[in-house]
């Protein structure tokens, strides 16, 4: 629509930062790209995400999140050993968005030095590789790929999910010989555990976990859940509670730290967390979520009048 174009142009003339997700090609096309940007608004920051990058085979290639989940390994090491499994929650998306908000913020600082603007690319290949990077160098120079292993950890035990004798499940996470002397003797009234040679060191209880989990589920069988994190917290050995997505909305940690707060949004108020970083003396804004197209008769009302000056409203 040329006069939303013209909207579009007024807004850039004004604006801090653009960012923009499109097939590549497009945004040239459009002359969004960030030459043609830049020659007009050098102060601007331009932020390319696309999915493998602006170069190479794979640039016009359509990529979601589970696709780059699994060019990028993830699903190798997520899962069963039976089977694979993607994350439950859109990781390479996040990624890549996390990527490019700390590259902006990069900009806008690296801007109020040099007084010019900046051009971004985030692929998210590469930012779900970034974070794929300790499985990567396990298999890379460890000499066997990372194996599938469920909630269990692949290269430390005992670490994963345990079954008290109530039927719920303890996460228990052991990250030294310390803890795990700790585990045996103060846990689990098994001391000589920690001397047997089969489970002595990280590696040897690895590579026998299968027989170590019998043997900490027999033990652990006439402790209710809750016993095993009181008996895990008093000797420092990390612990979690498997829980659903109901339980974690209840969760106390959040409940004592306040961090609920309701929105408004098209359907209703929303219970929502507060943003995760905390400012001392503030709180975060939680405004209402908009409806599509709700603000648009204001945003052109505003840009449409001819307001171009780059300088305009600026601080």
């Amino acid at each position: 629509d040329p006069a939303d174009r013209a909207v579009l142009d007024a807004m850039l003339a004004r604006a801090d930062v653009f960012v923009q997700n499109l097939l590549p090609g497009a945004v040239q096309r459009l002359g969004l790209d960030e030459e043609s940007l830049r020659a007009k608004h050098p102060r601007l920051i331009t932020c390319s995400i696309s999915g493998y990058g602006s170069k190479g085979p794979y640039r016009g290639k359509k990529a979601y999140d589970l696709l780059i989940q699994c060019e990028t390994g993830v699903l190798s090491v997520t899962g069963t050993p039976e089977s694979p499994a993607k994350a439950g929650i859109s990781i390479a998306d996040i990624s890549a968005g996390m990527y490019a908000y700390s590259g902006v913020l990069t900009a806008l600082y690296e801007r109020e030095r040099t007084g010019a603007g900046t051009g971004l690319e985030v692929a998210m290949l590469d930012a779900l590789g970034e974070w794929a990077s300790q499985p990567y160098f396990y298999a890379g120079y460890g000499g066997t790929p990372a194996p599938r292993t469920g909630a269990r950890h692949a290269s430390i035990s005992p670490y994963g999910p345990y079954r008290a004798g109530d039927g719920a499940q303890v996460f228990i996470g052991v990250q030294n010989e310390r803890e795990w002397a700790a585990l045996c003797a103060d846990v689990l009234g098994r001391p000589h555990l920690a001397q047997e040679p089969r489970f002595a060191r990280n590696s040897s209880r690895v590579e026998h976990d299968a027989e170590l989990r019998v043997i900490l589920q027999e033990a652990l069988s006439g402790l209710s859940a809750q016993q095993v994190i009181e008996r895990l917290d008093e000797v420092g050995i990390a612990s979690a509670r498997m829980r659903t997505m109901h339980e974690f909305a209840e969760h106390p940690q959040l409940e004592a730290r306040d961090r609920w707060r309701e929105v408004d949004s098209p359907v209703g108020p929303l219970r929502s967390l507060l943003p995760p970083v905390t400012v001392t003396g503030r709180e975060a804004a939680m405004g209402a979520i908009p409806a599509a197209g709700q603000h648009s008769d204001a945003i052109r009302a505003e840009f449409a009048s001819g307001a171009t000056d780059p300088t305009k409203d600026r601080p």
